[in-house]
C-alpha cells in the first residue's frame, strides 16, 4: 500500500512538473515571438518613414531641377528679344542708303501725346537715296517735320502741305565717325541689357539654392549654363557692333 501511494505520488508529481514546463515553454515562446514581430513591425516602419523621405526629396528635387530648367529657358528668350531689340535699333542707323527702318525711332507729338512716326503715316522710297512720308493726318504734317528735325537723323526735311521728303546725302568722313559711335553705344546698351537678364536668372537660382530646394551640383550645373548662355550672346552683339561699323566705314 505504501508503495502505491509512493507511486501515485510521484506519477503526480511528474504531470504537475510536465505542465509547468509546458506553460513556461509556451509563454516564453510567445514572449519571444511577440517581440520578435515588434521588432519587425519598428523595422518596417522604420524603412517606410525613410522610402518615404527619400521619396519626397526626390519629388523636391525634380520640382526644383524643373524649375530652374525654366529660368535657363526664359534666360535664353530675353537674351534673344534683347538682341532683337539692337538689331532693329542698328537698322535705323542710316549708311548713306534711304531705307524707312531709319525712321523707326522718330516720336511724333501727336496732339499731345507721343507716337511712333510709323504709326502715322506711310513711308516709301522714291530713289535710292530719297524717302517720301505720306502721313494718314496731313494735320499732322508739321509736327512729323519738327521731329525729324529735332531727331539723330542729320537730314532736314521738305515739306510741300502734303508729303515730306528726305534726300539722304551720302556719309562723309566726319559724319561716318559720329554714326559709328552711336552704333558702339547702342551696342553697348545691349550688353547692359545681357547683363540684367543674367542677374535676374541668377538671384532666383540662387534663392533656390539658399531654399535648399537646388543643390549644389545643380546650382553650380545652372550657374555655368546661364555664365555660358551670356557670353554667348555678349560674342554675338560684339560681332554684330563690327559688322554694322563695316558697314557704315565703307564708301
Amino acid at each position: 500500500m505504501g508503495h502505491v501511494v509512493v507511486a501515485v505520488f510521484a506519477n503526480a508529481h511528474t504531470i504537475l512538473s510536465s505542465k509547468r514546463g509546458g506553460y513556461n515553454g509556451t509563454a516564453v515562446a510567445s514572449r519571444s515571438s511577440g517581440s520578435k514581430n515588434s521588432s519587425n513591425k519598428l523595422g518596417n516602419g522604420n524603412t517606410r518613414r525613410r522610402l518615404g523621405g527619400l521619396k519626397s526629396r526626390i519629388t523636391t528635387t525634380r520640382a526644383s531641377v524643373e524649375e530652374a530648367e525654366e529660368v535657363e529657358l526664359d534666360c535664353m528668350d530675353r537674351m534673344e528679344k534683347a538682341m532683337e531689340v539692337m538689331t532693329d535699333n542698328f537698322s535705323t542707323v542710316r549708311t548713306g542708303r534711304a531705307n524707312p527702318n531709319m525712321l523707326d525711332r522718330i516720336e511724333v507729338d501727336y496732339y499731345g501725346a507721343m507716337t511712333p512716326l510709323k504709326s502715322l503715316s506711310n513711308t516709301n522710297n522714291l530713289d535710292a537715296q530719297t524717302l517720301v512720308i505720306q502721313p494718314f493726318d496731313k494735320g499732322a504734317l508739321k509736327e512729323i517735320e519738327k521731329a525729324i528735325v529735332r531727331s539723330d537723323l542729320g537730314i532736314t526735311p521738305s515739306n510741300d502741305g502734303s508729303v515730306i521728303r528726305l534726300v539722304v546725302p551720302p556719309l562723309t568722313a566726319e559724319r561716318r565717325k559720329e554714326l559709328t559711335k552711336q552704333v558702339s553705344k547702342l551696342g553697348e546698351e545691349g550688353k547692359v541689357a545681357l547683363r540684367n537678364v543674367r542677374r535676374d536668372a541668377m538671384t532666383k537660382i540662387k534663392k533656390m539654392k539658399t531654399d535648399k530646394t537646388l543643390g549644389e551640383d545643380e546650382f553650380a550645373s545652372f550657374e555655368k549654363k546661364i555664365e555660358d548662355l551670356t557670353t554667348s550672346y555678349v560674342k554675338k552683339t560684339e560681332d554684330a557692333v563690327k559688322a554694322k561699323e563695316k558697314e557704315l566705314t565703307t564708301v
